[in-house]
């Protein structure tokens, strides 16, 4: 499958969810894979575009989704805070993972919960998302000993992506940025209503209920700019 590019951000207009795991079945599970939106196509780091330009950056947001229709191709948005298990559901009975993020009691329960809702999975470790630099030396170590065929790490971007990069280069395997889905999956934080996200608007309603992200949506306004003019 060809990558298409938008603001110099690869991306891969996948069709829906069942073409992006049939494409990692294909022989592309050893990459990154990086959820790509409106605040990160207009973010000025050449580090995480490189990055990006290198693995697999997939359309997470609206607003790639509407980008990536103007250039003619047939895409949906497929939001990794969903995919994520669709990964899991595909490959559970084969693959071993490595769970990394979120705090204690919640990288906890994501572990139960997976255990419990896809019988005879391969945890092989997990760990949660805060460390130090003695506990990033400790987590390489042990993804390079235990050898994990699918990675999930869930603390933020763009702070998930270069941790990432540091395991990958001691251990190829599939890496998955997720941000606070842990989060979701255990019930600690609440989605917006699916009339929003299928309207377009779970920004909003993160907004509503984290006023603080007020300044990181002046991004919106940049991409909504780009769109606009056709410049992305």
């Amino acid at each position: 499958m060809e990558a298409t590019s938008l603001n110099n951000y690869k991306i891969y207009p996948f069709k829906d969810r069942d073409h992006f795991l049939n494409y990692l079945s294909e022989g592309n599970s050893k990459n990154i894979l990086i959820a790509l939106n409106a605040e990160k196509l207009v973010k000025k780091d050449q580090r995480l575009r490189n990055l990006v330009n290198q693995h697999i950056g997939y359309p997470d947001g609206i607003g790639p989704v509407l980008a990536l229709k103007r250039k003619n191709y047939n895409t949906k948005k497929i939001p990794g805070s969903e995919f994520w298990l669709n990964i899991v559901e595909r490959f559970y009975k084969d693959e071993t993972f490595y769970l990394v993020g979120g705090k204690e009691h919640v990288i906890t329960k994501t572990v139960s919960q997976l255990k419990e809702e896809f019988e005879g999975i391969n945890i092989v470790g997990y760990r949660n998302g805060y460390m130090n630099s003695d506990d990033k030396r400790k987590l390489f170590k042990d993804i390079y000993t235990k050898k994990p065929d699918i990675v999930f790490v869930a603390m933020g971007s763009p702070r998930q992506e270069y941790l990432m990069q540091k395991m990958y280069e001691r251990h190829k395997a599939l890496y998955m940025g997720l941000g606070g889905s842990f989060d979701i999956y255990t019930n600690e934080k609440d989605r917006a209503p699916e009339t929003l996200r299928k309207a377009g608007l779970e920004w909003s309603y993160r907004l509503y209920k984290e006023p603080k992200r007020v300044f990181r949506q002046t991004s919106l306004l940049r991409f909504a700019y780009k769109f606009i003019t056709n410049k992305l």
